[in-house]
């Protein structure tokens, strides 16, 4: 079971974190534009949006196991989908396939783990799935620069697939199916299509707006469709017999703190992660092969997974409010730093302001997944978890298109301009972190309004949810809970 449900989870954030680093190579066998291109990355993000709920909710009805094996089995399909495109529109269609397949696996594999395991082996396995989530996100922009070196970017999906295929076989003859008897039947179906209809049309506006013109009627057509929406699901919320989120959680102000510093933390960190793989690689710069532009991201990525077991100790100290508020501080000045970006830039001036705002990530990131599912009563942390979660995918989405945007239009409008194309992107990469560090300084501000909360001595397993929580948020056992006791006794 820990092999099954570990190596497809190392594998699924290997391949999210991979992609960004792919993108030139890919605009350059298919002939797309990045800037169409970044649908495969807010693609992935949105569906997983809809769907990293309502999978666990599915896994509860149907099945756990079931729907596990449907998760790979729609990764394998999705991998080889964009394995085998020639064209833009079937790699960013095969993403958007493999969001609902890695949110599925991420949500069903580890339920599957917690319902079959109890007191100690169950910390025990969760810890290693925890870790196993955070190496597979640190190790994908390295793997992925490799593989497209060596073999093409196919061959990170050719890899994947024939990885999770191999854990097919080992869930059918090792893991036996469970499901919730007390949970209602009912899916909520059409408040994870509400959730793609708020993303859908928001992310548009948002990438075409510069084009079409941010008062043109298509731009703000988009924009009331996704607040119609908003309203709409708030409506489908408050009468469904299952709820995709109990509304009554967003009155939990430690819940809402956590779940909005986590949506910064990771819109901020992706949209950075997407404009260096671009930055980095394109000629005009610094010219950096896929595999040197998955090495300079390692100060980013390895960072973060090194640091953050150490937070959980910090947070209990000093409590998690100024862990956050330091952690934000960080960032912000990180993406300051960046704002000075010249064409004459060697790659050497970028490491201090990744190391800010990978520390800044570490410090904020935990402590907010942690606060979010250890403020609610015990039954509901699984609700609070889902809620932080999608929160995760929202972030990613809709600031990676921001910034995406950001940096197009920008590039598009200095060269038009007369400036040369290195001038250009840097002023670009600029723009973006200006944009970045504005939506990060919104953490500071959070982080001083947030309520007060000091999390109890850590365990092993708070320190790999820790290190995994820029992927997923991992509950652990609440304050005062029997399992947290005995393990501490």
């Amino acid at each position: 079971m820990l092999a099954a449900t570990c190596v497809s989870t190392l594998v699924v954030n290997a391949n999210t974190s991979a992609v960004a680093i792919l993108l030139p190579s890919i605009s350059e066998d298919t002939g797309s534009p990045v800037s169409t291109l970044q649908w495969a990355v807010t693609g992935y993000s949105l569906v997983g949006a809809a769907c990293i709920v309502t999978s666990g909710a599915l896994g509860d009805v149907l099945g756990r196991r079931k729907v596990f094996l449907g998760g790979l089995l729609l990764f394998i399909g999705s991998c080889v989908l964009i394995a085998l495109s020639d064209t833009g529109l079937g790699v960013i269609l095969g993403r958007c396939i493999q969001g609902a397949a890695g949110s599925t696996i991420l949500a069903c594999g580890l339920s599957l783990l917690t319902i079959a395991t109890d007191g100690d082996d169950r910390l025990r396995a969760v810890t290693l799935w925890g870790a196993a989530s955070a190496i597979g996100a640190a190790a994908g922009p390295l793997v992925g620069g490799l593989l497209v070196d060596s073999t093409g970017w196919q061959g990170l999906f050719w890899i994947d697939a024939l990885i999770a295929a191999a854990c097919i076989p080992v869930t059918l003859k090792k893991i036996t199916e469970s499901k919730d008897p007390n949970r209602s039947p009912s899916i909520d179906w059409l408040g994870t299509a509400l959730v793609a209809l708020i993303l859908a049309p928001l992310i548009l506006g948002f990438s075409k707006g510069a084009d079409w013109g941010w008062g043109s009627p298509a731009t703000l057509l988009t924009f009331v469709v996704s607040a119609a929406s908003v309203v709409g699901f708030v409506v489908v919320e408050q009468r469904s017999a299952a709820p995709l989120v109990d509304l009554a959680l967003l009155r939990n102000r430690l819940l809402i703190g956590g779940t909005l510093g986590i949506l910064i933390g990771a819109g901020t960190i992706n949209g950075l992660m997407f404009i260096m793989s671009l930055y980095f690689q394109d000629p005009a710069t610094l010219g950096l092969s896929a595999f040197e532009a998955g090495l300079a991201t390692l100060p980013a990525t390895a960072g973060l997974v090194l640091a953050t077991p150490f937070i959980p100790k910090l947070a209990t100290r000093l409590g998690s409010r100024m862990v956050i508020l330091i952690g934000f501080i960080a960032m912000t000045s990180g993406f300051v730093l960046f704002l000075g970006t010249d064409a004459s830039w060697r790659y050497g001036a970028f490491v201090i302001p990744i190391l800010l705002v990978a520390a800044g990530m570490a410090f904020s990131n935990g402590p907010c997944s942690s606060m979010a599912t250890s403020a609610v009563p015990e039954d509901q942390v699984g609700s609070a978890s889902g809620i932080s979660n999608m929160a995760r995918y929202v972030g990613a989405a809709v600031m990676t298109a921001i910034v995406a945007a950001v940096y197009s239009a920008t590039i598009t409008d200095r060269t038009a301009s007369g400036e040369a194309a290195d001038e250009a992107l840097a002023a670009a990469f600029a723009r973006s972190s200006l944009v970045l560090a504005i939506v990060s300084a919104l953490g500071i501000g959070l982080a001083l309004l947030a309520g007060r909360h000091r999390p109890p001595e850590p365990l092993a397993v708070d320190r790999a949810a820790s290190a995994s929580s820029t992927s997923h948020t991992l509950p652990t056992p609440a304050p005062g809970s029997p399992e947290r006791e005995a393990v501490s006794a």
